[in-house]
């Protein structure tokens, strides 16, 4: 089944030119702006940016905005040790016939894209549900673009948003 999926999103690729280029977006550099708007709704969540005193402001709010971040550092630094453990080959390693848009080295299982940012996104839904929602349809576009790009299973994109919940949630807890 996980190879059905994934041969079902992959098979989009490879088509057309501009939606390469779309999946491509998504999967290398919709990222970067995901981290700077979650920074940017964090300290605007915390109203640090709209204060008279910006600087004492994020003093107060510190370790709330940290905590999603180091959610996220954590959740993927404990995918990094998942892969070593797991050893899962990535698509195209597997399948011939499968050409990564990009290419990407290492092991797939659980994918760290996927893990970081479903961390960041589920550390602010705890935070703002209405943000959170924005922040997890991000993460699975990235995910889902890391699969129609041929560099991740499904079950890789699965376990790295099951391994980013975890990880929110139990850093939400303490």
């Amino acid at each position: 089944m996980n190879n059905q999926i994934f041969f079902f999103f992959y098979n989009l690729a490879h088509q057309s030119a501009f939606f390469d280029g779309i999946v491509i977006f998504f999967a290398q550099t919709f990222p970067y702006f995901v981290v700077l708007a979650a920074f940017l709704f964090l300290l605007l969540h915390h109203q640090v940016l709209t204060s008279l005193n910006p600087f004492r402001e994020f003093r107060k709010k510190w370790k709330e905005i940290v905590s999603v971040f180091l959610s996220g550092v954590f959740a993927w630094v404990l995918s990094a040790l998942l892969k070593l453990l797991v050893h899962t080959p990535r698509p195209f390693a597997v399948f011939q016939n499968v050409q990564a848009l990009f290419s990407e080295t290492g092991y797939a299982f659980p994918s760290g894209h996927a893990t970081f940012f479903s961390a960041i996104a589920f550390s602010i839904f705890f935070i703002n549900k209405k943000a959170g929602y924005f922040f997890i349809i991000c993460a699975l576009l990235i995910g889902l673009a890391r699969i129609i790009a041929g560099v991740h299973f499904p079950i890789d994109i699965l376990g790295g948003i099951i391994l980013g919940l975890t990880i929110a949630y139990f850093l939400k807890k303490r």
